[in-house]
């Protein structure tokens, strides 16, 4: 389980792919694009804030169906998780292009105290996942419906 971590605005740019430069060369010499053996998954960026009653939680799923999302509260501890399936198709004179992604992301959390799961609520819309977990001195475990 991970905890909560910073965002990093330069770690998209930190990541080098030597790949890209040769395969616009290639394919500017009509050559056979060189096949990308890694694929970049959904990252989930998450946005948490607290007052005396409860935390507020938004978590960006862009392109996830709502069916496809699962939370699951134990005390004090959140998993959420996603079916991700993305596909891309491009068209030009002779040539077919073509990107697949279908994953599983996930992100759990651990939050300072524990939540009551029977007054948790989900929603979902827009691509943003808001969770409301009202805190509580003990609890037990549920999973949420995401509306």
């Amino acid at each position: 389980m991970t905890t909560l971590t910073r965002w990093n605005p330069f770690r998209q740019m930190s990541r080098f792919d030597p790949f890209v430069d040769f395969d616009k060369f290639a394919r500017g010499m009509g050559l056979p694009a060189f096949p990308k053996v890694f694929e970049e998954g959904l990252e989930m960026r998450m946005d948490v804030s607290e007052d005396d009653q409860a935390y507020r939680v938004r978590i960006e799923i862009p392109g996830v169906r709502k069916k496809d999302i699962d939370v699951s509260i134990t005390g004090n501890q959140v998993s959420v998780s996603a079916e991700v399936r993305r596909e891309k198709k491009q068209e030009k004179e002779r040539e077919i292009y073509s990107e697949r992604y279908v994953g599983q992301a996930s992100r759990s959390f651990t939050l300072p105290a524990e939540v009551d799961a029977d007054k948790a609520e989900a929603r979902y819309d827009d691509g943003v996942l808001e969770l409301t977990l009202p805190k509580k001195a003990n609890g037990n475990g549920r999973r949420l419906q995401v509306d």
